[in-house]
């Protein structure tokens, strides 16, 4: 798709009667390994809702980061209604009038719905105390004015349900006065009705001339709501303009319209019978009738859009969370794993997402944090045994060409990529029958991505199953054998990864038909 074309034929201020509110020009954002945004643009205009979309970890979160003050950018300007701004602190964003409302709406439970609408201007008295009762009538009189009267402002926050916390971080956008209102993926945990009901408080405040910018991944939302989009690609703005003259094909186009310029590690696949048999697993909210096989040396890839349930199904084979229902085999054996313990014992690990987190203890030293789950081996008549513990980590940290000055320092002291390659080592040295690699690459540099693959394609070489779950397309698409695509808690399609492109995943991951 030519994207200049679009770019002039829909986009910017030519198609809309108002100059826009705020304008970002020229964004770049750098990380140590990672350039988060690359001279990106984007423009919000009053009365109108744009739609930024992208895939996982195209730099949505960064730019609204940067709009909110969290960031500072490395380049780029950012003007509102036509006036340079520095947005130096998230109080000098909500000073320019700039709010955000998040999928996790950031207010205080142990607050009334008035005080965490006024938080931070509160009326005062003369006295400078705050003043209550105003502070009360005047929550009452916007809850009101939004349709939302029904909320007492008495209440604690605590007591609301979700789409009630939304209305309320709403309010305080309406108590200030914001003319800039960001939703980040807000119907994420709402019901079909409490959806319908934030559409229509959408559609208040574009008749309130508020500029809103609103993030989901839910193409038949984006479509009902936004009037402009503006899509990111890798960091990049790839394309914008108006929805109502594109379709969602071309936007999918734009989403993932790029070659696979990574090189993957060339390799014959020798998949061999099951060895991990999933049947009707379910949980109570997470995810529902998930079944899947996973063969003998083979890379299966779970793909799909955030909030589609795979990192809680791969927790659950992992007995890290519990399940509803279902069956798990493992080479034709059933299992329960009411534990992390327990699914280790069996021969599955698992290695999360969040490795400062969940992966790595960031005050040990990388031997021990290798050593960690193989104590069993390291060890005799309950003494530690320091040679051992050493030899298990060289083994496979040599394996995967982790750069440390020694095997004695901190893992907190590590790049990120170095560190998710000691993660690797502690699970591959327990020596599993399934590894199961939560977004292995994420926020790692290409030379450690290209290690991790590298050693990925040894280990099925020799036998070991992976389950990869990544948002990564050109990683899914270069490295599963299969891919299992998920939407909204359950599975969407499976697919044999032979002339698997791009577009077919995310239409699947969307909700898109062909």
């Amino acid at each position: 798709m030519d994207t200049t074309a679009q770019r002039n034929g829909t986009g910017g201020s030519q198609a809309s009667r108002a100059a826009p509110r705020l304008t970002l020009s020229g964004i770049g954002k750098s990380f140590p390994g990672v350039r988060a945004l690359h001279n990106v643009s984007l423009s919000l205009y009053p009365g109108e809702v744009t739609a930024l979309i992208g895939e996982n970890g195209a730099g949505k979160s960064t730019l609204v980061k940067i709009m909110t003050g969290i960031y500072q950018p490395d380049s780029g300007a950012i003007t509102v209604d036509g006036g340079p701004v520095s947005l130096a602190s998230a109080h000098a964003a909500f000073a320019n009038g700039i709010t955000a409302i998040h999928q996790e709406t950031v207010l205080f439970d142990d607050l009334s719905v008035a005080e965490n609408i006024f938080l931070g201007h509160a009326p005062r008295t003369r006295l400078g105390l705050i003043d209550w009762s105003t502070m009360r009538a005047n929550a009452r009189e916007v809850l009101t004015t939004m349709q939302a009267g029904h909320i007492d402002p008495d209440t604690r926050l605590k007591d609301l349900g979700i789409a009630n916390k939304h209305l309320v971080a709403v309010a305080r956008a309406m108590s200030i006065d914001a003319s800039i209102v960001i939703m980040d993926e807000p119907t994420a945990a709402l019901s079909m009705k409490e959806i319908e009901e934030l559409f229509l408080l959408i559609e208040f405040l574009k008749s309130q001339g508020k500029a809103i910018l609103f993030i989901s991944h839910k193409f038949d939302e984006l479509f009902r709501i936004a009037d402009r989009y503006t899509v990111f690609r890798d960091g990049e703005m790839v394309g914008e303009g108006l929805l109502g003259e594109t379709s969602q094909n071309e936007i999918v186009k734009l989403m993932v319209g790029r070659s696979i310029d990574h090189i993957f590690p060339e390799r014959t696949a020798s998949v061999g019978e099951p060895i991990l048999t999933v049947d009707g697993l379910s949980h109570p909210t997470e995810f529902d009738d998930i079944g899947f096989k996973l063969h003998k040396g083979e890379i299966l890839g779970f793909y799909g859009l955030v909030g589609a349930g795979r990192s809680e199904v791969m927790q659950a084979i992992a007995g890290i969370t519990r399940t509803s229902g279902g069956k798990i085999a493992l080479e034709g054996q059933q299992i329960a794993p009411t534990s992390a313990a327990d699914a280790i014992e069996a021969g599955i690990v698992y290695v999360p997402e969040e490795r400062g987190k969940q992966g790595v203890v960031i005050g040990l030293p990388i031997f021990q944090n290798v050593s960690l789950p193989s104590l069993k081996r390291t060890s005799k008549s309950g003494l530690l045994r320091l040679a051992e513990e050493f030899a298990l980590a060289r083994t496979y940290t040599e394996r995967l060409d982790l750069r440390a000055s020694s095997l004695s320092q901190e893992v907190g002291t590590l790049s990120g990529g170095n560190q998710q390659k000691v993660v690797i080592a502690k699970w591959l040295a327990t020596q599993p029958k399934v590894i199961i690699l939560d977004e292995p690459t994420k926020g790692i540099d290409i030379g450690s991505k290209a290690a991790v693959h590298g050693f990925m394609a040894e280990l099925v070489a020799e036998g070991l199953s992976v389950i990869m779950v990544s948002s990564e397309l050109p990683e899914i698409l270069g490295m599963s054998d299969r891919v299992v695509v998920m939407r909204e808690g359950r599975i969407a399609a499976v697919y044999d990864n032979g002339a698997l492109d791009a577009e077919t995943l995310v239409r699947a991951a969307a909700g898109i038909a062909a």
